[in-house]
């Protein structure tokens, strides 16, 4: 990998790896939404350093070897439009830091803000005994809930044995495996006969259409994970079908269908789905009761 001597600070390398990216053209949506945020993330989590490190580092000079990895990963981001969070191995979810690879899809729910929130007002926490998130993936949200309920139980699930093997991971890392219990399933079709008092997903919806028109960074992630059929709706509708019989009677559904969130309500115009507002991302997340399932 070519090293331009030039580029000898930490500085350095954040304007140049700024530079390369807005030439270049990259699709920012993992993490970050800028190349300044991209180029951040990059270079300073390279160098083990905090985000919020003090300015006056950022003039340290960087020893080759330094410079020869942070040359290699600007480069692999650009050349291959391999999104951050793949290169340096980690994304944040929920204010908590996961371990992630390609064998995931990097976590950027909006079910962050309602984990923050405790999913106030639609359920009172303190009668949250149980929680079952399907489609776990790196086990962002199942972890999350964990540690927002420390008193819940929390069962998670996937299809693929590879994600499950990335979530596993990160529940050891943050010690809730007395907590959280994997299961290889696809969606309820594996699980223990169980009621829970939450259930949560972010399944697979895009649609075909959105499938075809992804940019390259998110061919990177796998398909299983985002794919569902022709209006992105399979897996919802499955899910859907059969989650009244794992609530309990105060229990609910919260899922996130991102854009295919209009043929969602024009599939079942009947069923009363109650869309969420967040403050800091764009929803396409709706809240069910046990008794409106039973509806479907």
């Amino acid at each position: 990998m070519k090293i331009h001597p030039e580029l000898q600070t930490i500085r350095d390398y954040i304007r140049y790896a700024v530079s390369r990216f807005s030439e270049a053209g990259l699709y920012y949506g993992h993490g970050t939404e800028n190349a300044w945020d991209e180029a951040v993330a990059l270079v300073l989590h390279s160098l083990h350093l905090v985000h919020d490190v003090n300015p006056a580092v950022l003039d340290a000079r960087l020893t080759k070897a330094e410079c020869e990895v942070l040359s290699t990963l600007i480069e692999k981001r650009v050349t291959d439009r391999i999104p951050v969070p793949y290169l340096t191995h980690e994304a944040h979810f929920a204010g908590h830091s996961f371990y992630v690879d390609e064998r995931v899809i990097i976590p950027r729910s909006s079910f962050a803000e309602l984990i923050e929130n405790h999913f106030e007002p639609w359920v009172d926490p303190e009668n949250v005994h149980s929680i079952l998130d399907l489609c776990t993936g790196s086990g962002c949200i199942a972890i999350a809930c964990a540690l927002a309920f420390p008193d819940a139980i929390v069962d998670a699930s996937d299809i693929s044995k590879d994600a499950l093997a990335v979530a596993k991971k990160n529940i050891l890392r943050h010690q809730v495996d007395d907590q959280v219990t994997l299961h290889q399933s696809d969606l309820f079709k594996s699980l223990p006969a169980k009621k829970y008092d939450l259930i949560v997903s972010n399944p697979p919806y895009v649609s075909l259409d959105e499938m075809e028109a992804l940019p390259k960074e998110y061919l990177h992630e796998p398909s299983l994970a985002l794919a569902s059929g022709k209006e992105g709706l399979d897996c919802t509708v499955k899910i859907l079908k059969k989650a009244a019989e794992y609530l309990t009677p105060n229990g609910v559904l919260i899922v996130e269908v991102g854009n295919s969130e209009e043929a969602l309500a024009e599939k079942y115009p009947n069923i009363p789905f109650t869309w969420l507002e967040f403050q800091h991302s764009e929803g396409g997340v709706f809240v069910l009761t046990q008794d409106q399932l039973k509806q479907i």
